[in-house]
């Protein structure tokens, strides 16, 4: 594990949370980014946290901050497609697939996976000769990297392994001193990470499931390669592609409501505070009755629509973290389309149990 001496990027106290449609704070924010200091900011997907990702010094105070390992790359965040070019191989970049899910799916939740050009630092990329490259789709994101006028190095703005945030009030109580400025821009649209595909030397691999299903990549640029979970070196390529990841503080569980066999894993033990975490009012209701009681719950969509799911899977979460429960059961969902994000991020939640 990186660690960094607090510099700019870290105050006393708890951080100052400003409007992300402030022009002042949009010039605040970027003036700390340049002085090598953290700013929280929303995207499309979840929350970053921030750093000039060609300052070595500000990229390590991103890993102290999370307690993220150092074999974890970061993401780096564009405020134009055209900015690819500056930062990956220039083979890789004259790639025609390139071209194509940039116009397609930028800006928006979908991070290519390219060689590198030497200026990116290595601990941006663990080390690897490859970087994540993302344009986000949230006018706070990308106004606040044009006025930095530097990419920006930006994981979710979370201690590591935690749920991700999809609201300011997440990036505080979870960072608290440990980032001086939260850019508020609301809830988060997506609310899952971006998709990561691997465009590296003619290859084209789907290494993590997000925000744009595989199948609409595939309609673009043909098939993708699926490594197998725990293949070598597939996780290591994929930004938060580490083992247990998104978790809450309570043991998470995904059990399907509907098997009859799974009744006694819905069922509270003594004194165990139980929650529910319910993709649809259908779900919910077959699982109240064959188990429970339940503390707290959340339906995420009442018809069952993984768009909506997907939106809210984080922030019900930590909804259901700052219930104080023990367990939470999590009901599965199809891993069609952006199903699959969400499937990928309870799964890894369910990792500690």
């Amino acid at each position: 594990m990186i660690r960094a001496d607090p510099g700019p990027g870290v105050a006393d106290g708890v951080p100052r949370v400003l409007p992300g449609a402030d022009p002042a704070a949009i010039r605040e924010a970027a003036a700390l980014l340049r002085a090598g200091g953290l700013v929280a900011f929303p995207t499309e997907t979840v929350y970053g946290l921030g750093a000039d990702a060609l300052d070595p010094a500000a990229v390590a105070r991103i890993f102290a901050a999370k307690e993220r390992p150092s074999f974890d790359p970061l993401i780096v965040h564009l405020a134009d497609a055209a900015d690819l070019a500056d930062h990956a191989d220039p083979a890789d970049a004259a790639d025609p697939r390139v071209a194509r899910l940039a116009s397609r799916f930028w800006p928006g939740p979908l991070t290519r996976v390219l060689r590198k050009r030497d200026h990116v630092p290595g601990i941006v990329t663990a080390g690897l000769p490859t970087v994540g490259l993302r344009v986000p789709d949230h006018p706070v994101a990308r106004a606040l990297i044009r006025a930095a006028g530097v990419p920006v190095a930006a994981p979710s703005a979370n201690r590591f392994g935690r749920v991700s945030p999809t609201r300011a009030s997440h990036v505080v109580r979870g960072l608290g001193s440990r980032v001086r400025l939260v850019l508020d821009g609301g809830p988060c649209r997506v609310g899952v990470e971006s998709t990561v595909v691997l465009l590296a030397d003619g290859r084209a691999a789907l290494l993590r499931p997000g925000g744009v299903a595989k199948e609409a990549i595939e309609a673009e640029i043909g098939p993708l390669e699926v490594p197998a979970p725990g293949a070598p070196g597939s996780a290591a390529l994929a930004p938060g592609g580490s083992g247990v990841h998104y978790a809450p503080g309570a043991h998470l569980e995904i059990v399907d409501p509907f098997e009859p066999a799974a009744a006694h894993r819905l069922r509270a033990g003594p004194g165990e505070r139980l929650g529910l975490l319910a993709m649809s009012a259908a779900g919910a209701e077959a699982a109240r009755a064959a188990g429970g009681p339940f503390v707290a719950q959340h339906v995420l969509a009442a018809d069952g629509d993984p768009v909506i799911i997907a939106a809210r899977l984080f922030e019900a979460l930590h909804d259901l973290d700052a219930a104080g429960l023990d367990r939470i059961v999590a009901q599965p969902v199809s891993t069609v389309g952006i199903g699959r994000a969400v499937m990928d991020r309870l799964r890894r939640a369910a990792l500690d149990a």
